[in-house]
């Protein structure tokens, strides 16, 4: 059974930083692509970043040049480092990790951490 868990969500002033980790524990295969999303109250969950196991990185266009997603593939853990914070990219961080095999996917979900930016 994969567990997936995040930490260092917190509060921090606008224009700090903040980095999260997460780690996808409970299975002997490297997790194919990991990343981040996010959920602000009363919108839809949003692409933050992902990363695969070969290092491809894909952001949303609103933390384009301020998040850096990385990855330790040995540990199957993933770390967001967040720059140049705003008011606006308060919400819940959930890590996602994925396996592929053939035409079907395995998603896991953490259960989520809290980002407070205050201005």
């Amino acid at each position: 059974q994969v567990r997936v868990v995040e930490s260092g969500g917190g509060l921090v002033q606008a224009g700090g930083s903040l980095t999260l980790s997460c780690l996808a524990s409970g299975s002997i295969f490297v997790m194919n692509g990991m990343g981040w999303y996010r959920q602000a109250p009363g919108k839809q969950r949003e692409l933050v970043a992902t990363i695969t196991s070969g290092g491809t990185t894909n952001y949303g266009d609103s933390v384009k040049g301020r998040f850096t997603i990385s990855r330790d593939n040995a540990k199957n853990t993933v770390y967001l480092q967040m720059s140049s914070l705003r008011p606006e990219d308060t919400a819940v961080y959930y890590c996602n990790a994925y396996r592929a095999y053939g035409p079907k996917r395995d998603d896991y979900w953490g259960q989520g951490t809290q980002v407070t930016v205050s201005s």
